[in-house]
């Protein structure tokens, strides 16, 4: 029985899919952690490269994510990526008030090996991490502010998005449902969501753009 996935498209290359927050996007270690994005997509095409991934989203971030079928597209994908030539733009709601309209951070962060897999600030050893980012709304009430962002990542660190919005010299107000940087506990959904993706294609070199809406 397949495990429910959604197909945003699907061609002999590659494959978008709307992954849901909660799932993981490459299996992980153990029996209990191999239900992910690449096991479900294994299940659809089995013609599908061992390793499809290309990028990849936390657990608990939802939206697009693009795979690869064959050797050839993810090598190309993953040239994309490093090479920054793939737009990605994400939705967030954060928990407090951003004042300004927009801006641009890097930080510079790493793992923390006694708290893995926890990032911290480190302006020396920290690799950097760069974000554009645009107020959307402001939500919520005064007891309870909220403010809805548009991220626009321009490098791909490991919780770049979740610190540079939680972190002081970021924007001081971490992701509503971040079990990590911010108040929510683990299993909480977290309200990020990868909503925009476009790239070129490997093969037809046509630009692809996808959209999805976020579920917040």
């Amino acid at each position: 029985m397949h495990k429910v996935l959604e197909i945003i498209f699907a061609d002999q290359q590659l494959v978008v899919v709307n992954k849901p927050g909660g799932l993981l996007a490459v299996p992980g270690r153990g029996p209990n952690k191999q239900d992910s994005v690449v096991s479900r997509l294994q299940e659809y095409f089995p013609q599908a490269i061992k390793q499809p991934a290309v990028h990849r989203l936390d657990m608990a971030t939802s939206g697009l994510m693009v795979l690869a079928l064959t050797t050839a597209a993810h090598r190309y994908l993953s040239k994309l990526f490093s090479q920054r030539r793939v737009a990605k733009k994400y939705i967030a709601l954060l928990d407090g008030e951003v004042t300004q309209e927009n801006g641009h951070i890097e930080l510079r962060f790493r793992l923390d090996p006694a708290h893995r897999p926890y990032q911290i600030y480190d302006p020396v050893q920290g690799k950097l991490g760069i974000t554009r980012w645009h107020r959307l709304a402001l939500c919520g009430d005064k007891a309870n502010p909220q403010t809805r962002i548009e991220f626009s990542p321009l490098t791909g660190r490991t919780h770049q998005l979740r610190l540079h919005a939680a972190h002081p010299l970021g924007l001081g107000c971490p992701i509503i449902g971040d079990s990590l940087y911010g108040s929510g506990q683990m299993g909480d959904p977290m309200y990020l969501h990868a909503t925009s993706l476009a790239f070129t294609h490997p093969f037809t070199m046509k630009e692809l753009e996808f959209y999805s809406p976020p579920p917040f």
